[in-house]
């Protein structure tokens, strides 16, 4: 199955709240690839590597995010996927 790349950034009440530990799971659980960080801006940031279907239920589940949080919007690019990565990341805070 082809695999795609998404970037994706949520906003709202989305740090402060497990939103990144949240999502490692709910990826590993659908075989996506990729990393989220959060940002300087409030927000939190993916790059998303999966099938359709993963991708679909990973930005499903941004809408969603974890208790506590609340989304306002989640914005999503489709890319060409340029990076390969091996498992899906927390990171730490971007600059």
């Amino acid at each position: 199955m082809e695999k795609k790349q998404w970037n994706i950034k949520v906003m709202g009440k989305v740090q402060g709240v497990h939103f990144r530990a949240s999502t490692k799971a709910v990826a590993d659980q659908l075989g996506v690839k990729g990393f989220v960080v959060n940002q300087s801006d409030g927000s939190v940031y993916l790059e998303a590597i999966g099938d359709s279907f993963a991708l679909d239920s990973i930005k499903e589940w941004c809408w969603e995010g974890p208790e506590h949080s609340a989304v306002d919007d989640v914005i999503v690019e489709e890319v060409a996927p340029t990076k390969i990565y091996t498992n899906f990341e927390v990171l730490k805070k971007n600059k």
